[in-house]
């Protein structure tokens, strides 16, 4: 059953905005991992492109700089026959005195049907969805350390590409849980989807005091919490929102919580390696890793185009 009330929702229980993946029911969760499916294989065709959103206008709104998610959603846009448009509201607008409700009120009266929005701030998606007219969707696209949800799904695909059921999983996500607005996404669709053990392992100043009220098993020791995992999800050190001392140093970090070769042998023999990137090489991860059989990072990343693509189409359908 929908619960209309969730402003991510229309009153028919569609999805409007996708704003986080808490409190999304596991439906809506399934319907975007499941739409995705269908797109991959456009990736794979010669003419890459679908006519879905043609004539719709993506403003891609990045009040905080990302490379790499900026232009799996232009490309994703972009297959689906949308018109994009790329602004870096960190260097324009908000420089000059402009509140983020002005700048999106004015883009708005531009015809735009779809908002992607990247903040530093939590919440700031949340906020720009309840003051744009019913037409227009809104996708979070980072906020903060609140959420990521399409990172969040996209590394949902990947799994479930990987290993079908997720009933039958042990996951483990690693590493700086804190500051992640990843994690979270990636904890809601985890525990959303049925999967039985979530685990989060790192060290006590890099985890949220009431991260085991999310139904998690929280683990210190590298080896007790990779033992037999079926997926292992690192996690960057995101020192641009650490203030103050967190660690003693990278290499401490990545003598007790870094992912090597002999770490991860003590999960499963058949166990996938995820990492939302962009990667620190030698502080989160070891190269032999993320370079190894193992290793579904780069996949990740064309996954995240698909994802892209099913939530914007679904939402154009709504």
């Amino acid at each position: 059953m929908f619960l209309t009330s969730n402003p991510q929702l229309n009153k028919n229980g569609e999805l409007h905005h996708l704003l986080s993946i808490e409190g999304l029911p596991g439906e809506i969760l399934r319907q975007i991992l499941d739409t995705a499916e269908s797109f991959v294989g456009v990736t794979r065709r010669e003419v890459k492109k679908v006519p879905l959103l043609r004539g719709k206008a993506i403003f891609n709104l990045f009040f905080e700089p990302s490379t790499r998610t900026r232009t799996t959603f232009e490309i994703a846009a972009k297959r689906l026959s949308a018109d994009v448009i790329n602004l870096a509201i960190n260097v324009s607008s908000q420089s000059k005195g402009e509140s983020v409700l002005d700048t999106v009120a004015n883009l708005a009266a531009m015809q735009a049907d779809m908002f992607i929005v990247r903040h530093s701030q939590s919440g700031a998606p949340h906020l720009i969805a309840r003051h744009v007219s019913e037409d227009i969707h809104v996708v979070n696209a980072g906020d903060g350390r609140h959420a990521h949800p399409t990172q969040g799904l996209l590394d949902m695909f990947t799994i479930r590409h990987y290993k079908q059921d997720f009933r039958q999983l042990k996951v483990a996500i690693v590493g700086d849980i804190l500051h992640s607005r990843v994690a979270r996404s990636q904890i809601h669709a985890l525990t959303t989807l049925g999967v039985p053990e979530v685990r989060v392992i790192g060290p006590k100043t890099l985890l949220p005091t009431n991260v085991d009220n999310m139904g998690v098993h929280v683990y210190h020791d590298m080896a007790k919490g990779l033992k037999d995992v079926d997926v292992v999800m690192m996690l960057r050190l995101q020192n641009e929102r650490m203030h103050g001392s967190f660690l003693p140093s990278p290499q401490e970090f990545f003598k007790f919580y870094g992912l090597t070769a002999e770490k991860l042998a003590l999960a499963k023999p058949d166990a996938i390696v995820l990492h939302p990137g962009p990667m620190n090489r030698g502080v989160e991860i070891d190269s032999t890793v993320a370079d190894g059989s193992q290793s579904v990072i780069l996949p990740q990343v064309t996954f995240g185009i698909a994802i892209r693509m099913a939530v914007m189409s679904i939402l154009a359908g709504n």
